[in-house]
């Protein structure tokens, strides 16, 4: 039988064997499950934002575009714009400051209508003195002219005398011999007269010149000098303008289309200013050099309607069709159509990718009625918008992206 003190003590010892978890270990364990959390949470929902900047996707580009009631009749389409035939960069004759501007950026002017008038204080006074010497020229010539008048009666006096024997020849020479030296003297004043006279008319024609003037009927399209600037003959042009009933769209045509087109073959110009608006216009000349870079030819095509609110260096779209536009027709408006592969479904709306600044951003949209392998575009990005073609359904709003061939 055992020692009952001995069973109490026994149960009294600290087993060795197994040590008992510490405090600090759980600490570890719960420090390390939490950082695994937030590692998965992390690769789910920051990783691929993380990869979209990093690594930019490839896309394919495409665009909102405007069709024209008349898109079945059109040949070739092509883009140009729209440049004055007649424009002249008015400049200077000569140096000289500018002292007044007569015109401003917009205005209508016809041929000799004054631009701007330089310095002319200086030239002015050149004149006059001019002129003075001219006077002083004529009043010699009339000196001269008397001279010899007296000299010429001194002379008839002699000849009579000596005809009558009464004196001799010798006193009748030496008034001839004066008389030939006054007429060459009267001689000389004239020709200083006529030098001084072209003195004049050369300064004078000099200070026309610092009266600058258009030489064409046009508006100016440039913003003209500023009063006190300085110009020069081979300096900037004083005022720029541009004769706008001369306006024609020059367009590239590629070469491989260029057979389906011919002097006066009928277009439609729509300009990227006035996307509902719609021109009629016709071919009217062709380029004699084709751009072998390019592989195009320049096409100048002409306006057959109004030119309102048509301005140079406007982007135009020209459509060549295989036959007019009606008149009545123009009324009908253009729509605005989106590529059908564009299109995609996302939380139960209609949307787009819209590429801005290299990045996505989705933007829903309303469609409308089928056109050609688009939809109309009744609410949406605005024409000539870049957008994603045939989206692939890992793109994310926000993600960075690279146009493909870029």
């Amino acid at each position: 039988m055992a020692d009952p003190l001995s069973s109490d003590l026994a149960s009294l010892r600290i087993d060795r064997g197994t040590p008992a978890p510490t405090r600090w270990a759980s600490r570890l364990l719960a420090v390390f499950l939490g950082t695994g959390t937030v590692a998965a949470v992390g690769y789910v929902g920051v990783l691929p934002r993380v990869k979209g900047e990093l690594f930019q996707q490839e896309v394919q580009i495409t665009e909102v575009s405007m069709v024209s009631p008349v898109q079945a009749t059109v040949t070739v389409t092509s883009t140009g714009y729209v440049v004055p035939q007649v424009i002249s960069k008015v400049g200077a004759k000569i140096s000289g400051r500018v002292s007044k501007v007569f015109v401003k950026e917009g205005d209508s002017v016809k041929a000799g209508s004054v631009i701007a008038q330089l310095d002319d204080a200086d030239q002015r006074s050149a004149i006059a003195a001019a002129v003075s010497r001219v006077a002083v020229s004529h009043a010699h010539v009339q000196a001269a002219r008397a001279n010899l008048a007296d000299m010429e009666q001194q002379s008839r006096r002699e000849e009579a005398l000596v005809k009558s024997g009464a004196a001799g020849r010798a006193t009748l020479e030496d008034l001839q011999a004066k008389q030939a030296s006054l007429l060459e003297q009267v001689k000389a004043s004239e020709s200083e007269a006529t030098a001084a006279q072209s003195d004049v008319d050369s300064l004078r024609t000099n200070l026309l010149d610092r009266t600058i003037v258009s030489p064409i009927d046009g508006t100016v399209v440039s913003k003209p000098v500023e009063v006190g600037e300085m110009v020069l003959p081979a300096g900037n042009p004083v005022a720029e303008i541009a004769d706008f009933k001369t306006l024609l769209v020059e367009t590239d045509v590629p070469e491989g289309r260029l057979h389906l087109l011919k002097k006066g073959s009928p277009a439609e110009i729509v300009l990227d200013a006035y996307p509902e608006r719609r021109y009629r216009g016709e071919a009217t000349e062709f380029g004699q050099r084709v751009n072998r870079s390019k592989a195009t030819l320049v096409v100048k095509v002409r306006f057959t309607d109004s030119l309102d609110d048509v301005l140079p260096d406007m982007a135009a779209r020209v459509s060549f069709l295989t036959q007019p536009i009606a008149k009545e027709s123009l009324a009908e408006k253009p729509k605005r159509v989106v590529p059908a592969n564009a299109v995609f479904d996302r939380e139960g709306a209609k949307n787009v990718f819209v590429i801005a600044d290299g990045k996505l951003r989705l933007q829903r949209v309303t469609l409308g009625a089928p056109v050609g392998s688009g939809f109309e575009l009744i609410d949406g990005p605005p024409t000539g918008t870049k957008i994603v073609s045939s989206p692939r359904a890992e793109l994310a709003d926000g993600q960075s992206i690279k146009e493909k061939g870029t």
